[in-house]
């Protein structure tokens, strides 16, 4: 327990901490960016992003993955707000936190095994090129300033490392940042900076309780929305854990990690903040400029609070051009370009898989919807799969007796490839259905089992069935009826 607790806070401490400062640096225009896409202040983003941050430091299940306001979370807030107001927001926010803490308890998260390689690659596509997307507003319709800054800053992130010494010692866009900043001032250029962005809080987070009844119209009014949130903020944590995962090569509990969203979004709606999840952006930030425990985390959701609090004035000198590099930067660093690569080696339906993910994505920027389509197809792609091994040995054992040997897994997708394996217009007396490489998963293939069955006998055929596996037994047993003659009999009169 100590030795963990070490591990996580105290193994890298100076990595995390300048990490934290430039992820919280980062997340300063997001979060006020995601304000005004729900349509609500942006120190409800920013208090969000601080409370989300500092409780998943401590709760979450992933170190060293950042957690804050999301677009794909602001983007479900939308209507909510509109209709019912900021008040009936923080009570969702509320709600969707204890159904996150629910799907913890549920081992929700265990779910995420299901999730194939090519869906997460599609994903992590989606979101580079998303929040390459997302860039190109302030990337538009500006002076040539903006982009020679937005160059230099891209320059400074990936030349600066190349330097003996300090340049593995102080993360790269932290210096980016910070030297534009400066030679924004010096030049007096006038171009857009994070005081443009929108107002930013003076004052701490206080404590309080959203004012909406305690009625069930409340609740019919929230628990859509909160059911929304929930899902779709669990499902970007999942994945973002999953990437992190693989850029540390460590693992996460994910159960762990859906209970601390929980926490963390119940806090972020008592003190007046939004919903939020995971940001793979800002967790490869944090990732690539050196944090790796839960004191980066941690740090980064206070270092944003002190920045914007008390250095309010400072930080609305940051150049956006800066912000943007950083970005770029993460949206590059997101791509998987060994995906393009692959294209050529990888099988058509891993990569229609992965392209339709992604599309999906971009698209319709929602990212469970995406997730979902590339799920299905990639469900749909193995079952046909699998279904294609079954196959149907037949032999005639002796004069009038023919035994038939089912090898492979029989369910739904290869269900009709079964019943089409026998014949039966064969004259013989006796059948014999060898099961013993054989197994029956579902219904569907215990259905199929039975009208083989049933037409051999019509035919006025003995069937001897042999070789059933416990698992298959049990199944035959529960769902099938071919040895229930009051059954056969309400099957074969139509009712």
């Amino acid at each position: 327990m100590i030795e963990s607790i070490r591990h996580d806070w105290a193994s890298n401490i100076r990595a995390d901490l300048l990490a934290g400062l430039v992820v919280a640096l980062a997340l300063i225009p997001e979060a006020i960016a995601f304000s005004i896409i729900a349509g609500v202040d942006p120190q409800v983003g920013l208090y969000a992003s601080f409370c989300i941050a500092v409780v998943t430091a401590f709760v979450g299940g992933r170190p060293g993955m950042i957690s804050a306001a999301t677009g794909a979370m602001a983007l479900l807030m939308v209507t909510l707000v509109k209709e019912h107001g900021l008040e009936y927001l923080l009570a969702a926010t509320l709600l969707c936190g204890v159904l996150q803490i629910l799907a913890g308890f549920l081992r929700l998260g265990d779910l995420m095994r299901f999730v194939s390689r090519s869906v997460v690659t599609g994903f992590v596509n989606a979101l580079a090129i998303l929040i390459f997307a997302a860039q190109l507003p302030e990337l538009t319709g500006v002076t040539w300033h903006v982009y020679a800054m937005t160059a230099a800053g891209l320059a400074i992130i990936y030349l600066f490392p190349l330097l003996p010494g300090i340049g593995k010692s102080v993360p790269s866009p932290l210096v980016c940042i910070v030297g534009l900043t400066a030679l924004s001032l010096v030049l007096q250029l006038d171009i857009r900076t994070v005081g443009d962005m929108g107002q930013l809080p003076d004052t701490l987070p206080v404590f309080l309780w959203p004012d909406v009844p305690l009625t069930l119209e409340t609740l019919r009014i929230i628990l859509p929305y909160s059911v929304g949130l929930a899902l779709v903020g669990l499902l970007e944590s999942m994945m973002t854990a999953t990437i992190v995962d693989d850029l540390t090569d460590t693992q996460s509990d994910k159960n762990r990690e859906c209970k601390g969203q929980g926490i963390a979004n119940i806090s972020a709606g008592l003190f007046g903040g939004m919903a939020g999840c995971a940001m793979i952006g800002q967790s490869v930030i944090n990732v690539k400029s050196g944090g790796r425990g839960r004191l980066s985390t941690l740090c980064a959701g206070v270092f944003l609070l002190v920045v914007v609090v008390f250095l309010d004035q400072w930080l609305t000198l940051i150049p956006m051009a800066a912000l943007v590099a950083v970005m770029i930067m993460v949206s590059i660093g997101t791509f998987s370009w060994d995906s393009l690569a692959n294209l050529k080696k990888h099988p058509l339906s891993s990569n229609i898989v992965m392209v339709t993910t992604t599309t999906v994505v971009v698209i319709t920027h929602n990212l469970a919807i995406g997730v979902f389509v590339g799920v299905l197809l990639a469900a749909l792609f193995f079952a046909n799969k699998i279904g294609r091994f079954m196959g149907v040995r037949s032999e005639l054992v002796e004069q009038g007796h023919r035994r038939y040997e089912v090898i492979g897994q029989v369910f739904f997708a290869s269900s009709e490839h079964f019943m089409q394996s026998f014949d039966f217009k064969e004259v013989v007396d006796r059948v014999s259905i060898d099961l013993n490489s054989a197994h029956f998963w579902d219904i569907t293939s215990v259905a199929a089992l039975d009208k083989v069955v049933i037409k051999f006998r019509r035919e006025g055929t003995t069937v001897d069935i042999v070789g059933m596996n416990e698992a298959t037994q049990t199944v035959v047993d529960k769902f099938g009826v071919y040895d229930k003659p009051e059954e056969v009999e309400k099957l074969l009169a139509g009712h």
